[in-house]
């Protein structure tokens, strides 16, 4: 929503100089975020991370903003089908830092992830074009 009717150039538009940071670089993040946690820590599946060398390198913030949005809808269906397939919320998956985590867990650290970075993405948004998310949604 808060991305909507904006061009490829104000998605790549750095409007928090000096941050590098943009809103297709944060739906870039997200689809690295749900990639990690979900498939790579929950599903244990041995992929790649699509843009970070290792975590916490720049976390999927580059990129265009179609092929962030292409990554993001496939790991948003990826996710929804592991948690779907899950046999509880008491499910682990093992983090390499923090050890088992429960699938409760990381359903909640990523409410918390969305909404840290729905509101960067506000700011964002508001300083590419004045546009402000109605508080009312």
């Amino acid at each position: 929503m808060v991305c909507a009717g904006l061009s490829e150039d104000e998605m790549a538009a750095r409007a928090a100089a000096p941050s590098a940071l943009t809103l297709s670089g944060l739906v870039g993040h997200m689809a690295e975020v749900e990639r990690a946690w979900f498939r790579r820590v929950f599903a244990g599946e041995d992929v790649p991370l699509r843009w970070s060398r290792f975590p916490g390198d720049d976390f999927g913030f580059t990129g265009t903003a179609d092929a962030a949005y292409d990554a993001w809808y496939e790991e948003c269906a990826r996710s929804r089908a592991i948690v779907a397939a899950a046999p509880g919320l008491d499910a682990t998956g093992e983090h390499p830092r923090r050890g088992a985590v429960s699938l409760r867990w990381i359903l909640c650290h990523m409410i918390e992830e969305y909404a840290r970075h729905h509101g960067h993405a506000e700011v964002l948004r508001a300083a590419i074009d004045g546009t402000a998310v109605p508080l009312d949604r």
